[in-house]
């Protein structure tokens, strides 16, 4: 059995896991084309632009560019493209000692967004850069063809809407988090609450995590079939983005390669690091979770919204796979039960329940938490920091009536921030 993100049956060389038959077909492209059509107030070329900018400049070659990319370098070096940019000299790149941290060069990514700024999202799918990715893919021994880029399509679905003491949660739905998120709300419903998250509110959480994502694991699939995915909580490759803009608007938006740098391979063609999506699918033929053409898997993306009336007042997501969901739901539990302020909520000690049985709490939790946490299951008390991973890394905005924002992000990611207007 692998224990990685998934504790799947293993594959010979790992072959879901990293190299070109771990690439499932890139869609984010088509959502961001999709979501900018319908709702954006930029033409794309604008929206692209600073993106283009950031790849012509590189990667920051800072101490945590060192650190990921050391994790990875096992597998980076296998692919020459993604070895010629990521390990010079077969090394990872390493900050100087004093002074400013230099940039790696991003291979052909920067073309790419260039293409995509004069002939729009489509020609990711069938045009100029499609035709390059299928030829790095068939070079590479993959099997991700010119159809299957071509028949790619994005969807506009309902929000899953979930009341919550009072309050409407907007939710991705979906094989997201969301049915989870929505299940746990319920059970937290009528957990004691005090002035500040105590003993009896934690382990209220804790007992409405296991039970969610024990349902989760047992039941949730494409099929609506018991599912046999057992999710890991290794380290992951997932972006959130939360934005608001001086008219009210608000989006929580959440992206992922899957695992730490995807399928490790970046395509010579178009400088693009592919994701290694295939590892979401049980690799047993006959199974709910079967790889299959057009099939989708279940996800940990749990981007949220939450209404005041008919105002969108706070919007929030994470990174972390599975341990999104506890993260989100506690952070914006902290704001809207709690009445704590975006940044006391993102510095406020939380636990993790992302696997059924083991609640993972921060060492900075008060030791009465701790003991009663430890009276209703196995307890870890481990540290909130970069490396090792225990925690996901969600940021969150609350927009008051008044019209004044506030951002936040957290500690886990050296490079999360929260960027003003202005």
């Amino acid at each position: 059995m692998k224990q990685d993100l998934f504790a799947w049956p293993e594959v010979v060389g790992d072959a879901n896991i990293h190299g070109p038959l771990s690439f499932a077909i890139p869609s984010t492209v088509a959502g961001y084309g999709l979501m900018q059509k319908r709702w954006g107030r930029l033409a794309l070329a604008e929206v692209i632009a600073p993106a283009l900018a950031l790849a012509r400049r590189g990667l920051p070659a800072d101490w945590f560019t060192t650190l990921k990319i050391a994790n990875a370098a096992a597998i980076l070096r296998r692919y020459p493209e993604s070895a010629r940019i990521y390990l010079s000299d077969g090394l990872p790149p390493v900050a100087p000692y004093q002074g400013t941290p230099g940039f790696l060069p991003l291979g052909r990514l920067a073309e790419t967004l260039e293409r995509l700024q004069r002939a729009g999202a489509e020609d990711f799918y069938r045009g100029e850069i499609a035709r390059a990715i299928t030829a790095d893919v068939t070079a590479l021994g993959g099997v991700l063809s010119a159809a299957d880029l071509a028949e790619t399509t994005a969807r506009v679905l309902p929000a899953m809407e979930v009341a919550y003491h009072g309050r409407a949660w907007q939710l991705a739905g979906g094989l997201t988090a969301a049915p989870t998120l929505a299940r746990v709300l319920a059970r937290l419903e009528a957990a004691p609450r005090g002035a500040a998250p105590d003993a009896a509110w934690f382990t209220a959480l804790a007992n409405a995590l296991r039970a969610g994502y024990a349902e989760r694991l047992a039941g949730l699939g494409e099929d609506a079939s018991p599912a046999v995915a057992r999710e890991g909580s290794a380290e992951s490759c997932t972006t959130h983005l939360t934005v608001c803009d001086e008219a009210g608007g608000m989006v929580a938006m959440t992206s992922t390669l899957l695992s730490s740098m995807g399928s490790r391979v970046v395509l010579p063609g178009t400088g693009i690091l592919m994701n290694n999506g295939v590892m979401w699918f049980d690799p047993r033929p006959g199974q709910p979770n079967s790889l299959a053409p057009g099939k989708r898997p279940l996800t940990n993306m749990c981007p949220v919204i939450i209404r005041d009336g008919d105002r969108p007042a706070l919007a929030a997501g994470g990174s972390g796979g599975r341990r999104i969901m506890a993260a989100v739901l506690q952070m914006l539990a902290f704001v809207t039960d709690f009445a704590m302020t975006p940044a006391e909520a993102a510095h406020h000690p939380r636990i993790d329940v992302s696997d059924a049985e083991t609640v993972h709490a921060d060492r900075l939790l008060p030791a009465a938490v701790l003991a009663a946490l430890a009276e209703v299951g196995p307890v870890e008390i481990v540290e909130h920091a970069v490396l090792p991973i225990n925690f996901a890394c969600p940021n969150l905005i609350a927009a008051a009536p008044d019209g004044v924002r506030a951002g936040i992000s957290d500690v886990q990611s050296p490079w999360s921030a929260a960027l003003a207007q202005g």
